[in-house]
């Protein structure tokens, strides 16, 4: 059964075509690359399933959902998680609460406490870093970070 479902994907930036019918499905359990050269258009998919950008034309199903029209932060509730190229973490906060900022939609205090203590046991240097600013780590603890912030939120895909 397919999770997602991206069918003849339009976007335009002005007058650029961006993405010209891009068609792809992801089927639960199934690990997707999307690989391309730099100005393939990796990136603007990625922006255009999640709602940060426009789609000129065609289809975007998530979980038997029409994302075409739904805000970005509805998708996110949806349970289509991204990790952000570039790490973004908030760095003026403890690793913990960086973590802890991925779980905001949850309602599960026990399930976050249990999820954050898998996520340390898979980064264990989190664990060591948790009450140190998440802007002095290094960049693979930063990745780390990002990485663990995307995952407790439990995303569906």
């Amino acid at each position: 059964m397919a999770i997602l479902e991206v069918k003849g994907l339009h976007v335009h930036y002005g007058v650029i075509h961006a993405l010209k019918g891009i068609d792809f499905t992801v089927s639960k359990g199934e690990i997707v690359t999307i690989l391309g050269a730099n100005g393939a258009g990796k990136s603007t998919t990625l922006r255009a399933i999640s709602g940060l950008i426009p789609v000129s034309k065609g289809q975007i199903v998530f979980t038997r959902q029409d994302l075409k029209q739904i805000p970005a932060h509805q998708i996110v509730g949806l349970g289509l998680g991204q990790v952000p190229e570039g790490r973004r973490i908030f760095a003026g906060m403890t690793v913990e609460e960086n973590l802890l900022l991925g779980a905001y939609r949850r309602k599960d205090k026990g399930g976050i406490r249990r999820d954050l203590a898998d996520i340390y046991n898979l980064f264990p240097r989190l664990l060591e870093r948790k009450k140190q600013l998440g802007g002095s780590l290094s960049g693979g603890e930063q990745q780390m970070l990002a990485m663990g912030r995307g995952l407790i939120s439990k995303p569906k895909l």
